[in-house]
């Protein structure tokens, strides 16, 4: 864990504890917690301890909490501790205690907030993972962007992350891309077949990716084969002449147009995994043979689906998972009725070759349309596991609904069926993409405004916080040309501004802004412990508006206000508290990949 604050004082109500009820088990001990108080009229700092202890103790937890309060009377740092509720101790901190972190945040500078509690513990975040089937569209962009922060969020907590993206290129989706490349290279031959005749020997009968993104695709092909993948008179040819070849150089074009989508919004994966390699390496075939061995494996019939009559349902053998073991509801097929596997028989060869290169704990960012898989899926994980490693976490991202003016935007022509994300980053920025999509919580609905995220004004949070960090840097600019004039004596960068007396830091404004970052390293740690990156953009939202409010009342009270021509003394310290400010939100901000601005345009 980081050396922040709240774990300094944890240690010291633990000690404490320790001795008012000696010999408690170390599990019981890890139970105890120090955290915030939700009003600040109770204090600063509060601990659920005697609470914790008191069915261990016998005792009552009032009795407890009266002792531990009279013990932490002598800890440095605490101003005041009582009794609240049925055995809770609050605490008030002395205003020194908070001006020290100020001195750590000028001191440590942007690794401030980063952390060991991850212990170096392997993560594998899978994200994205869209279909190589066309560009991006916003129905991506939020897992993109949850699982890229959240990647960023658990190394800066300490823990070993791999970046991957699973390339679906092994199913049926696949195939129907091909089929529509071919159908754009043919076009771009000149061939006399209609779309209506293409399609008619096309399986399903319907061409199912329309959008001009193929087209160059196609002429790519026709460059590079000229018509030796067609029949004579630049018709159809058959299937096997032309399929892996086409589907092949399709799926490589999408990729790269993918990766260049993911460049333009900030994201980069360390790992691309193709599901036609893991088929291809025996992955699947090796887990399956795994889960016999272990007897979870058997040839049966499943019931029918509710809301399936009888005459509805064939009852046939099939090779079943036995799921159900491990949580889920019925036990799940993983072969299809012509011998080939599942889906869900492939993905579990997927997170099995995961499992094989290492990982500790695998999270996955799915849509929330794959919500009824999410519980399959972890029975599968959970009975490949060994000693309970590793486990798996999904996150589920609800879709996000564009709007200008109230209303939906229209669809992309360019991409044929939907919004693509490269049109969005076009109009709003990357930066307002990324912090807006973490503005609501992933499982959470929204709507992206797309008027409301280039809006200047306190309602966006994009710019309420880029806004701060700005005024933060427009008071050093000043404050600068203030030293030049010979106005400010003594040195204002980070290293000189540590070693300033910041005993004057006293009203109110300033000590909830030093509060307020006193948080960060606790909010790194338990953000990343929850897989919750939405919680970072909610707390650089509050850092913002405690800078904000100071900076409010020093129109009307001078003596807020940080330049005081009068008074080196004190603008230097107010400096401090500025840049310090500054650093915080940074730290939190490359977290999110967002791009700290020095001026409001």
């Amino acid at each position: 864990m980081s050396d922040s604050l709240f774990v300094r004082y944890l240690t010291h109500v633990r000690a404490a504890l320790g001795r008012i009820v000696p010999d408690l088990p170390p599990a019981l001990l890890d139970r105890v917690e120090v955290t915030p108080t939700r009003d600040p009229a109770h204090g600063d700092l509060a601990t659920n301890a005697a609470l914790v202890v008191s069915k261990a103790a016998r005792r009552r937890p009032a009795e407890i909490a009266g002792e531990l309060v009279t013990a932490l009377a002598d800890v440095p740092g605490i101003a005041h501790a009582e009794v609240a509720g049925p055995g809770f101790v609050n605490m008030r901190l002395a205003p020194a205690v908070w001006q020290g972190v100020a001195r750590s945040v000028l001191e440590t500078g942007e690794d401030y907030g980063t952390s060991t509690a991850g212990n170096g513990v392997k993560v594998n975040v899978e994200y994205v993972s869209a279909n190589p089937t066309g560009p991006m569209h916003v129905g991506h962009c939020r897992g993109a962007v949850v699982g890229d922060v959240l990647a960023n969020l658990l190394i800066k907590a300490g823990y070993e992350v791999t970046k991957e993206y699973y390339i679906n290129d092994a199913g049926a989706q696949v195939i129907a891309l091909a089929w529509a490349t071919y159908w754009r290279y043919l076009q771009a031959l000149g061939t006399t077949v209609t779309e209506e005749e293409f399609a008619a020997v096309v399986p399903g009968g319907a061409i199912q990716y329309g959008g001009d993104y193929l087209v160059p695709v196609g002429e790519a092909l026709a460059r590079r084969f000229a018509d030796s993948l067609a029949a004579p008179g630049l018709k159809p040819a058959d299937p096997a002449l032309w399929l892996d070849t086409v589907k092949r150089e399709a799926v490589d074009t999408m990729m790269a147009m993918i990766r260049e989508d993911l460049a333009a919004l900030g994201v980069h994966h360390d790992v691309f995994t193709s599901e036609a390699g893991i088929l291809a390496d025996g992955e699947t075939d090796r887990a399956i043979a795994q889960l016999e061995k272990k007897g979870l494996i058997y040839e049966g019939v499943l019931e029918p689906p509710k809301g399936k009559l009888p005459d509805d349902w064939e009852a046939r053998p099939q090779t079943l998972f036995r799921s159900t073991e491990f949580g889920d509801d019925v036990d799940r097929p993983l072969r299809k009725s012509d011998g080939s596997n599942t889906y869900f028989a492939n993905d579990i060869g997927y997170h099995a070759d995961k499992i094989r290169r290492g990982a500790d704990v695998l999270v996955d960012v799915w849509g929330a349309d794959h919500g009824g898989y999410v519980t399959r899926m972890k029975a599968a994980v959970a009975a490949l596991a060994t000693d309970g490693r590793p486990v798996l976490d999904v996150l589920l991202c609800q879709i996000v609904r564009i709007v200008r003016d109230g209303q939906p935007v229209r669809m992309s022509k360019r991409a044929g069926t939907f919004v693509t994300l490269r049109d969005l980053i076009d109009e709003v920025g990357r930066d307002a993409v990324r912090f807006t999509m973490l503005t609501r919580k992933a499982d959470a609905q929204m709507e992206f405004d797309l008027d409301q995220v280039v809006a200047q004004s306190r309602d966006n949070p994009v710019f309420y916080v880029q806004y701060a960090h700005a005024r933060c840097c427009s008071v050093l600019r000043s404050a600068a040309g203030m030293v030049n004039d010979g106005r400010i004596t003594g040195g204002i960068t980070p290293a000189e501004l540590a070693g300033v007396d910041l005993s004057g830091l006293t009203a109110d404004a300033e000590l909830a802004l030093l509060q307020r970052m006193a948080q960060w390293p606790r909010m790194v740690e338990s953000a990343a412990a929850a897989h919750e990156p939405h919680r970072i953009a909610f707390y650089l939202n509050e850092l913002a508006s405690d800078f904000h409010a100071l900076w409010n009342r020093g129109r009307d009270d001078a003596t807020l206000r940080f330049l005081q021509e009068d008074d080196i003394v004190a603008t230097r310290m107010k400096l401090a508290l500025v840049e310090a400010t500054a650093t915080v939100l940074r730290s939190g901000m490359k977290v999110l990949g967002v791009q700290p601005v020095e001026e409001m345009r």
